[in-house]
This record gives C-alpha cells, sequence and structure tokens, in this order.
C-alpha cells in the first residue's frame, strides 16, 4: 500500500486540507465512534491517519488506561501529527510510519478504523483482511469512505460537476474506486467480519464548510489532473475561479459526497 498512486497532494499541504476536512467531517466521525462504542482502556488503531486528527477522538474515548496508534506512510504529516500530540500535552497516543498490510504488530488491537483510505487503494479488500488480523477476537473496526457521485448544488453548478468528474477519472485512473462507500458492508464481510453495521452522511453548507473544502480538493488534485490529460491548465484555472466563485456566494448550495460509516467485528 504505497502512497505512489495518491491523487490528493501529501505533506504539509496535505495536512492543512486534512484540517479542514476533519472540520466538515469530524462532528459524524464523532457520533459514530460513540454509537459503535469505545470502552475505556482500549488499544485502537487509526489506520492511514494523516495528521492525527481522529487518532486523538480515539485516545479520548479509550481514556487514560487505554491508547490509540496512528500509522501512514507520510512522513511528513506523521512528524506534524507528533509535534501537535506534544502541544497538546496528549500522552496516550503515537504515531509510526508503516505499512499494515505487511506489518505483524507484537500485540492486538480492540478496535482498528480508517477514514477515506479504501477509496485509494487498488485492493482495498487486502487491506481489510489485514486489518482482520491486527484485532482481537470481539474486537472491531470502524471505516468511513465515500461515494463521490453524491455531490450536488442548487442551483446547478457545471464547476462542481467537473471537479467531480476530475477527480473521479483521476482516482479510476490509478486503479482505485471513488464511489467505495457503498461497497464497504460487503468488503467486511468478505473480509471476515461480522455483526456488519452501517450508515449514512452527508455534509451541506451555505457557507465555508464542504464549500470550502471542495475548492481546496480540486486545488490538491491539480497535479493529478493535468498529468492525466483529463484538462488543460486554463481550463483549469477557470474551473478553479468558477467553483471558488460559487462557493463564496451565500445564496448557493453545495452538498458534498454521500460518506457510508460501517462496522464490523471479528468473531469472538
Amino acid at each position: 500500500m504505497g502512497l505512489e498512486g495518491y491523487v490528493i497532494r501529501g505533506g504539509a499541504e496535505g495536512r492543512e486540507r486534512l484540517r479542514l476536512l476533519s472540520e466538515v467531517f469530524g462532528p459524524f466521525t464523532q457520533a459514530l465512534l460513540e454509537e459503535v462504542g469505545i470502552p475505556a482502556g482500549s488499544a485502537c488503531l487509526d489506520v492511514g491517519c494523516g495528521g492525527g486528527d481522529v487518532t486523538h477522538l480515539l485516545a479520548r474515548a479509550a481514556g487514560a488506561t487505554g491508547r490509540a496508534l496512528g500509522v501512514d506512510l507520510d512522513a511528513v504529516k506523521l512528524e506534524l501529527a507528533r509535534r501537535e500530540a506534544q502541544m497538546l500535552g496528549t500522552s496516550n497516543v503515537e504515531f509510526v510510519m508503516q505499512d499494515v498490510v505487511t506489518w505483524e504488530p507484537k500485540e492486538l488491537f480492540d478496535v482498528a478504523y480508517a477514514r477515506f483510505l479504501l477509496t485509494h487503494l487498488t485492493d482495498p479488500g487486502a487491506l481489510v483482511t489485514a486489518i482482520r488480523r491486527h484485532i482481537r477476537p470481539g474486537g472491531v473496526f470502524i471505516v468511513e469512505d465515500i461515494d463521490f457521485r453524491g455531490h450536488f448544488a442548487e442551483p446547478d453548478c457545471p464547476a462542481l460537476r467537473r471537479y467531480v468528474e476530475y477527480y473521479s477519472k483521476s482516482v479510476q485512473a490509478r486503479g482505485a474506486d471513488p464511489n467505495i462507500g457503498p461497497r464497504l458492508p460487503g468488503l467486511l464481510r468478505d473480509g471476515g467480519f461480522r455483526e456488519i453495521g452501517m450508515k449514512l452522511v452527508q455534509s451541506a453548507a451555505l457557507e465555508g464548510g464542504i464549500k470550502r473544502l471542495c475548492c481546496v480538493t480540486l486545488e490538491s488534485i491539480a497535479d493529478a489532473v493535468l498529468k492525466d490529460g483529463l484538462t488543460t491548465e486554463q481550463e483549469l484555472r477557470d474551473t478553479l475561479a468558477e467553483l471558488d466563485a460559487f462557493a463564496n456566494n451565500r445564496t448557493t448550495l453545495i452538498a458534498g459526497p454521500r460518506v457510508v460509516q460501517a462496522w464490523g467485528r471479528v468473531p469472538a
């Protein structure tokens, strides 16, 4: 599971986008963790943790007797996550660079979590199967991922439709699935999980929030879109300007991707 197929820019720029993403989707994730339940004292694993926003949510849920380990392949984001944890004084989190498909941890976890990760993988089933090996019997894997087709605007916004097309085609060109969300329950079932649950959530706004995130994400995939020959530099600039103007108009509405939240347990 490498970074070479990742369509969105990483590093420090990517960290700032993830910070905005967490502002938009964080409340949904917090509600999901509360519904599934993170027992005090749990050992938690945040897969593809990025800057560690959800790692901290898991650590707080697990309490002082629990811990949360965030793993990722982006060294810059991991270092930023470590610094932020130190600034916050959070003692029960740790961040390491690790490929969970090939990794064999010394101990198993009670909870594993992944958000917006499987959509970027050419073989998401392999990751799900690997995660199952890392969870002790009775433990749970919680996953959130997108159905990018879910975007809509009122009134209609051609620039938003072009953005969805650019993003989807770039992800598909790398052998991944921008609309993987509805597949999550089946992937968990095929990976050996049981007691499968799921919910559907979606963010929409008249100002800020998902509107700003769409603009930032289009900027972040510009290199991939141009490399894939999906548009010209001028057309991309025009789309960015149109989308930005639409997003900054408080009378317009943008809804982001549908997000499927799913979870399953390792048989006890």
